[in-house]
């Protein structure tokens, strides 16, 4: 398998510890779920994003769909027909396993809604970012300004 060397960032960057590990999940996710089924990732608008699964042969009832610690997981399983096991196929080309495929989604991602229309699952997501966490203006103050405040406060506690 191969590695990538993330030293470089390392040296100018902070907090930025679970990348590595990201990066080596999603080289092993195509591996492991055998590219079933095929997906989008589309970007809808600046912060809105959307997720589209190929699930021909899947009812709302046999797909679940959950979100846990920054992970999107959608499951499907074909309910037991008793009228599928009586069939005989000479070409089976449509898929109809059971699959889970994750996607890491980044932090303030949220999933929106899901639909289910002719085959294809769409999830919508959007990118909120709480007030705390947008770039704010940092003020930058005289330094004879604070000087002279804290002279006048230790001076008021010195007379105290």
């Amino acid at each position: 398998m191969t590695r990538i060397d993330l030293s470089p960032l390392y040296r100018s960057s902070v907090g930025f510890d679970r990348l590595a590990h990201l990066l080596d999940a999603a080289m092993n996710v195509d591996q492991q779920s055998g590219g079933y089924p095929p997906y989008n990732i589309e970007v809808t608008d600046e912060n809105r994003y959307g997720i589209t699964l190929a699930v021909a042969g899947f009812e709302e009832n046999e797909l679940d769909i959950q979100v846990e610690k920054g992970v999107l997981t959608v499951r499907g399983k074909k309910a037991a027909n008793e009228d599928e096991n009586a069939r005989r196929f000479l070409h089976q080309g449509i898929a109809n396993r059971a699959f889970e495929r994750k996607f890491n989604l980044a932090d303030h991602v949220e999933v929106v809604d899901a639909e289910l229309r002719n085959g294809l699952l769409n999830i919508r997501l959007v990118k909120e970012i709480p007030e705390a966490h947008k770039p704010r203006k940092i003020a930058i103050g005289q330094a004879d300004a604070k000087s002279a405040t804290l002279e006048h406060q230790k001076a008021a506690s010195d007379a105290a």
